[in-house]
C-alpha cells in the first residue's frame, strides 16, 4: 500500500529543481502511507511532476520502486494498492512475449497497459487500487479508482493567490493533506459539502470538504491533456466510469442451481478472495472482532496457512462495549495466534486530538477511534491486515435491512398527513422518557424517534435516508450552497426501482455508505500506521455473484426456517467451521461509550469547541441550536451523541485546518 500525489502546473517552466523539491514535500505529507521508500519524477517536455511514498508488500527490492516506468518507456505510474489477480494476468502476458524482471503488481499492471492500454487493462484488473498513469506519447494523464472505492484519490486547484480568477495548478493526491502541501491560497470550505456531511457524518464522493477540490468516485477515471485543462474548470462531469454498479447489479444472470448450490460456490468464492489477498512478502494477519464476517474470513484464513493466522482484537472495560472475549472464544477454537489488547478509557480519549489529521476531513463515524487503536496495535506485529468488510452489504446485514421495510408497509397505509401526526406525538416525548416507558427493551427510544422520522417521509427511499441521518437537511447550518452534482445514491436509487425495499438498501449502502463511511474509516486509520487492510468480501467476482442470488437465499436461515435473517448465507457456510452459539449473538457494532465521555471527561474539550463564540464567529452553525442539543445531552435528556459528534469532529477539523494553513503560509510566503 501506498500514498500517490502530483501536480500540473500550468505556469512554470518544464523541470525545474523547485516542481521536484514542491512534489516531495507533497508526498512527504503522506509518508505515512508509505515509509519504505519515496521518489519523484518530472516530464521533461510537460509540466508533469509525480511523487509518490512506498509501503513495500510485494517484491521488496528496487523493482518496485515508483513512480515507476513501463517496459516500453510509454507510461509512468505512481500506483497505490494491489492487483489481486496479477500472477494471471502475468501469465497472460507472457504467453504473448512479455519479459518480467520483478515479482511486483506494479510491473504488471504496465506491461499489460503497453499491451492492452487502459480501458481493457482496466476491464481486466481485479483489487483495490487508486493511481496516476502519465502516457508520455499521447501527452494524457489518467487518473483511475477502483470499483468499490476501497482506494483514495482527490483532484482539484490550487489557486496561487486568493480568488478564483488567479493562476492555478492541477494537483491529485491519496489524501488531502497532500493537496494542501501545495503552495497555494488556501481553498475555501465547500458549504454544499459540509451540508451533507452534517446530514450522513461523512463527505460523500465526488464532493470534498474544499472548494475545487474533488474525490473521484469509485469505478471512475479521468482523462486529462495538458493542453486541454481549463484552468479552474469543474472536474466532475469528466469522470468515466469503466465499472458501472448498478448495471452489475441489475445484469446478473439469475441463479437457477439450490440454496445448498449457492451456499458451495459462495463459500468457494471467498475462500478463493482469502487466498489471493493471502499473498505477502511482509508477516500478515486478521482482524477479529468474533462477529461473522471476522470469523468466517479468519476462519478461511487458517484453513489455507500452513502456520497460526496472528488475529487481532480490543476490548473495552465499560460493560456493553466489548467483544474482545467472543473473538478470544473463536481464536481460540480456529487455533489462531491471537493478540488482545484492552484499552482504558483514557486512551481511547487521547487519539482523538489525532483524528483531524488521521482522516483529513470531517468525518464522524464514532467507530473511527477504535478501529485507530486497533490499527496501532496490530501495525506492532504484522504490515497487512485482512478484515471482514463488506458482508452487511453483501448479504442484508444490517437492522434497517429487514426493519425498515416491515415498518414502511405498515406505515404507507395510512395517509401522509395522519402519518405526520403520529410522528408529532411520538417525539413529544424524549427518548428517555421512552426508555422509562419500556425499560427492558434496550435503546426503545431511538428506535421510536427513528420510527416518527419513518412515519413522516413521502416514499421508501426517503424513509430510508432518514434513518442514515444525524441532523435533518440543513438544520444546524446557517447558509448552505446547493449541491448542483448528483450523488451516486441517487443515481443508484433511481436507477434500481424495481428492486425489493431490502435490495434497494443494500445497493443504496454499497455505493454510498460503505465507500464513504466504512472504507474511509479503514483505510485512513490503517494507513496511518503504515497497515495495509484487505477486505476479501468486497472481491468483485463474489460481489456480482451475490448480486445473482434471490434476496431468500441471502436471507435464510440455517435451519430451513423461512423467515428472514441478516447474513444468513454466511452465517450457514460460517456454522460449518465455527459453532453457532459462539457467535450467534445481536449486532453489536464497534462502539464505544461516546455518550458518556461526553458528559464526563470529555466534556471541557466539547465545551472549547461547541463555544457559542466561537460557533457565531465562524459563521457555519446556527449556535443557538447547537447550544439547546448541547444542554439537552448534558442533563440527559434524549440521545444526541451522533449529532454532536459530527458537529465536534468538524469543530475539530477546522480548527486543525485554519492552524495547518497559517503554518503552511508562513512557510512559503
Amino acid at each position: 500500500m501506498c500514498g500517490l500525489t502530483g501536480f500540473f502546473d500550468i505556469h512554470a517552466e518544464h523541470g525545474s529543481d523547485k516542481a521536484r523539491a514542491i512534489a516531495s514535500g507533497m508526498a512527504n505529507a503522506i509518508a505515512h502511507r508509505g515509509p519504505d521508500d519515496s521518489g519523484v519524477w518530472q516530464d521533461e517536455h510537460s509540466n508533469l511532476t509525480l511523487a509518490h511514498r512506498r509501503l513495500s508488500i510485494l517484491d521488496l527490492s528496487q523493482n518496485g520502486h515508483q513512480p515507476k516506468e513501463s517496459p516500453s518507456g510509454r507510461y509512468i505510474i505512481a500506483y497505490n494498492g494491489e492487483i489481486y489477480n496479477f500472477p494471471v494476468l502475468q501469465k497472460m502476458l507472457q504467453q504473448k512475449g512479455a519479459l518480467f524482471q520483478g515479482s511486483s503488481d506494479t510491473e504488471v499492471l504496465l506491461t499489460a497497459l503497453d499491451h492492452w492500454g487502459i480501458e481493457k487493462t482496466l476491464e481486466q484488473i481485479k483489487g483495490m487500487f487508486a493511481f496516476a498513469l502519465w502516457d508520455k506519447a499521447a501527452k494524457k494523464l489518467y487518473l483511475v479508482r477502483d470499483r468499490l472505492g476501497k482506494k483514495p484519490l482527490y483532484v482539484g486547484w490550487r489557486h496561487h493567490q486568493t480568488g478564483d480568477s488567479a493562476p492555478c495548478s492541477l494537483v491529485f493526491g491519496s489524501e488531502l493533506k497532500a493537496i494542501l502541501a501545495y503552495p497555494a491560497a488556501a481553498p475555501d470550505i465547500n458549504r454544499a459539502a459540509l451540508g451533507l456531511y452534517m446530514q450522513y457524518g461523512y463527505v460523500p464522493a465526488p464532493c470534498s470538504i474544499l472548494d475545487n477540490i474533488w474525490q473521484l468516485k469509485p469505478g471512475t477515471y479521468l482523462c486529462l491533456s495538458e493542453s486541454d485543462l481549463r484552468a479552474g474548470q469543474d472536474l466532475r462531469p469528466l469522470m468515466r466510469p469503466y465499472w458501472d454498479m448498478a448495471a452489475i447489479i441489475k445484469d446478473q444472470t439469475p441463479f437457477t442451481g439450490s440454496a445448498e448450490d449457492a451456499k458451495a460456490q459462495c463459500r468457494d468464492l471467498i475462500e478463493s478472495a482469502v487466498k489471493k489477498r493471502m499473498i505477502s512478502d511482509v508477516p500478515l494477519g486478521a482482524f477479529l472482532s468474533g462477529g461473522i464476517d471476522s470469523s468466517l474470513v479468519t476462519a478461511m484464513m487458517q484453513q489455507n496457512s500452513p502456520r497460526r493466522v496472528q488475529t487481532f482484537a480490543i476490548g473495552f472495560e465499560e460493560a456493553g462495549f466489548n467483544e474482545a472475549p467472543h473473538a478470544a472464544a473463536i481464536a481460540a477454537h480456529l487455533g489462531t495466534d491471537h493478540h488482545e489488547l484492552y484499552i482504558k478509557a483514557n486512551e481511547a480519549r487521547d487519539i482523538i486530538p489525532d483524528l483531524p489529521h488521521i482522516y483529513d476531513e470531517p468525518f464522524a463515524d464514532i467507530s473511527q477511534i477504535p478501529m485507530c487503536l486497533l490499527s496501532r496495535f496490530a501495525r506492532q506485529h504484522v504490515t497487512v491486515a485482512l478484515s471482514g468488510d463488506g458482508g452487511d452489504e453483501i448479504c442484508a446485514g444490517y437492522v434497517r435491512h429487514f426493519a425498515l421495510p416491515a415498518l414502511w408497509k405498515r406505515a404507507a397505509q395510512l395517509p401522509r398527513p395522519l402519518r405526520s401526526m403520529v410522528a408529532k406525538m411520538i417525539t413529544a416525548l424524549s427518548t428517555d422518557r421512552w426508555d422509562q416507558i419500556r425499560p427492558n427493551h434496550p435503546q426503545f427510544g431511538d428506535r421510536m424517534h427513528k420510527a416518527a422520522a419513518v412515519a413522516r417521509a413521502e416514499n421508501f427511499d426517503e424513509a430510508y435516508r432518514s434513518l442514515m441521518r444525524r441532523w435533518e437537511s440543513g438544520a444546524p447550518l446557517l447558509a448552505q450552497a446547493q449541491n448542483d452534482t448528483p450523488l451516486p445514491l441517487d443515481d443508484m436509487l433511481t436507477a434500481l426501482r424495481d428492486l425489493s425495499p431490502t435490495e434497494r438498501m443494500m445497493a443504496g449502502d454499497s455505493i454510498s455508505y460503505l465507500p464513504n463511511d466504512i472504507l474511509v474509516k479503514v483505510d485512513r486509520a490503517t494507513m496511518a500506521y503504515g497497515l495495509e487492510a484487505r477486505a476479501p468480501l468486497l472481491d468483485t467476482d463474489l460481489f456480482a455473484f451475490m448480486w445473482s442470488l434471490p434476496l431468500a437465499y441471502k436471507t435464510a436461515s440455517s435451519n430451513g426456517d423461512q423467515g428472514f435473517q441478516g447474513k444468513g448465507l454466511l452465517r450457514n457456510i460460517l456454522h460449518d467451521v465455527v459453532p453457532p452459539e459462539m457467535f450467534e449473538r445481536p449486532k453489536q457494532g464497534f462502539a464505544v461509550p461516546m455518550g458518556a465521555w461526553l458528559r464526563g471527561p470529555l466534556k471541557e474539550w466539547a465545551d472549547d469547541l461547541l463555544d457559542p463564540a466561537a460557533l457565531k464567529d465562524d459563521g457555519f452553525f446556527d449556535a443557538g441550536l447547537i447550544t439547546a442539543t448541547w444542554q439537552e445531552h448534558l442533563n440527559g435528556r434524549g440521545r444526541h451523541t451522533d449529532r454532536l459528534w459530527t458537529v465536534l469532529m468538524f469543530q475539530s477539523w477546522y480548527k486543525a485546518y485554519k492552524k495547518q494553513n497559517l503554518v503552511i503560509q508562513k512557510r512559503h510566503d
